[in-house]
């Protein structure tokens, strides 16, 4: 008996030890390596020249989406950016010395990029995503730092994370991180186009679009597939980004340079990051993007749904019907093709059709913007019916328009609704 004691105290002592072991780790110091402006003195880039280069590279990050609160200075911070473990909020990321990063150095900033951890060690929430700015190069990252050193200094103190416990505690950030975090950085496929490394190189870090494109689990670990996720925070839903293979080329990118196309129009969420950041990228890095997009293989697709052909479920579908008659016909035609781009097709919009039909049910209710972009100044927008439209006559026209013109997804009910009623557009 004596025996067995002391071998579980020995597999307990061991056990602690890993733990510990492996949650100091998270906290050592990491070995930068030199600055990247440093490594060759033959081709140190001119200093106007990189905070050109940073300034691209922070839109193409759409680094002030979250750092810049509604009304306030650029990248002062202060943005609650809503988790389902509490809220994060955002840092002061100005040239002020005192409440910013002004005093931060290259290494620190590429500490913060590349390893989660900020100029004093502590080590940085997920929210900011850098899981996948670890993929950024070091020479980006200093180009990112020269920039930002230019962006006019505010004082502003950094406000309090507003998290849970445990998620609060910084040794439970440690365990997240020995579970779901290694800095790797970005290799190129030797088998691909310089053209579709780069576009990889920008969906998989700065552009960092599996923190919106790809489910989390139960910790907030992404599984990085672009397979779409509910974003149960904003009450959107962020739909595949590795299905656009049927798309034309020149149409996704037009999505993204613009915020509309022959295809989709962009609305939500999405509207802002193509306004704020996608729009300002050249043309090549968006071709290069939508030709990684393209490139990425689709999760199988699940057996067709079977339409209930019953009495009550036909008269459903026809009141739906005789809403759309009165309410869109106008603008999204008869056919469902719509007039693009300033009216969108709804025939065969994979925004429809999807398994979530939270988006079609807010813009319904709350309207649809587009974003306002050079090569879109004046976009259409489709006003809201809410005030106009019960729970249950809702439904009725969001389903008739996830059954009509070959679209083929499940109804919804004035349950589903009434869910996302009450959701703010923003």
């Amino acid at each position: 008996m004596r025996k067995i004691v002391y071998t579980v105290i020995a597999f307990v002592l061991a056990a602690g030890l890993a733990i510990a072991a492996l949650l100091a780790q998270q906290f050592r110091s990491e070995d930068l390596g030199p600055p990247a402006s440093t490594t060759n003195a033959a081709h140190v880039t001119p200093a106007v020249e990189l905070v050109a280069r940073g300034a691209y590279l922070a839109k193409a990050g759409d680094c002030m989406a979250c750092h810049t609160t509604r009304g306030g200075q650029p990248y002062a911070g202060g943005r609650a950016l809503q988790t389902p473990f509490g809220s994060v909020i955002s840092p002061n990321i100005t040239a002020d010395r005192a409440t910013g990063i002004g005093a931060w150095s290259a290494d620190d900033f590429w500490r913060a990029l590349h390893h989660g951890k900020s100029k004093d060690g502590r080590l940085l929430y997920p929210a900011f995503p850098y899981t996948s700015y670890a993929h950024v190069t070091r020479a980006d990252a200093d180009a990112l730092h020269a920039y930002l050193r230019t962006v006019p200094a505010v004082s502003q103190p950094n406000q309090p994370n507003q998290l849970r416990f445990p998620y609060k505690l910084q040794v439970s950030l440690a365990a997240w991180r020995a579970l779901y975090f290694k800095p790797a950085a970005f290799t190129p496929e030797l088998g691909q186009s310089v053209e579709w490394n780069r576009g990889a190189y920008l969906v998989q870090g700065l552009g960092h679009c599996s923190a919106c494109h790809s489910a989390r689990n139960s910790l907030g670990a992404e599984g990085g597939e672009l397979s779409g996720a509910m974003l149960a925070a904003q009450g959107w839903y962020a739909p595949p980004l590795n299905a656009r293979g049927d798309w034309q080329r020149e149409h996704l990118a037009a999505l993204l340079k613009t915020g509309t196309s022959a295809r989709a129009t962009v609305f939500g969420p999405m509207a802002e990051v193509v306004r704020e950041s996608l729009q300002h990228l050249n043309d090549g890095d968006i071709q290069a993007i939508a030709l990684y997009l393209q490139s990425l293989p689709p999760e199988a697709k699940p057996p067709a749904y079977e339409r209930d052909s019953g009495a009550q479920a036909v008269a459903y579908l026809a009141e739906g019907a005789k809403l759309y008659d009165k309410h869109c016909v106008d603008c999204h035609g008869a056919n469902g093709l719509g007039k693009p781009p300033a009216y969108p097709p709804l025939a065969g919009n994979q925004g429809l059709t999807m398994d979530h039909a939270v988006n079609p049910i807010r813009i319904v209710l709350n309207g649809g913007f587009a974003p306002a972009t050079a090569g879109n100044p004046r976009p259409f927008s489709m006003p809201p019916f809410g005030h106009a439209l019960s729970d249950m006559e809702t439904a009725q026209v969001v389903s008739y328009l996830r059954s009509a013109w070959g679209n083929n997804a499940p109804p919804v009910n004035s349950t589903d609704v009434n869910r996302y009623r009450a959701i703010p557009l923003d």
